[in-house]
């Protein structure tokens, strides 16, 4: 199971992407555990996680996160994408970063 962190802003809009992730990622039999937080939460969830995904509205802060997690694949969500609703891309973004294909 691949443990995926979603930040965004407050964790809200974010949180309905990540219903789109889940459904996309059972459609394929992919196994995923996906959250979505704050990006002030980032020290405490992004340790256990396998991937960090930003939301658009915080990919200022991409070269932070990926200072702070060296380790970890961060990569930050399409607009369009975001903005669809588009779990099956996501998916499809999250298997090539971490090579599950």
């Amino acid at each position: 199971m691949r443990k995926v962190i979603l930040l965004c802003a407050a964790g809200m809009s974010t949180s309905m992407l990540v219903k789109k992730i889940v459904e996309a990622a059972k459609e394929i039999d992919y196994d995923v555990d996906v959250s979505a937080y704050s990006i002030s939460e980032a020290k405490n969830v992004v340790p256990s996680s396998d991937i960090v995904l930003l939301g658009p509205q915080v990919r200022f802060n991409l070269k932070k996160i990926q200072d702070s997690f060296p380790d970890k694949p961060v990569s930050v969500i399409d607009m369009r994408d975001y903005g669809t609703m588009n779990g099956k891309s996501v998916v499809a973004m999250i298997k090539k970063v971490l090579k599950d294909d």
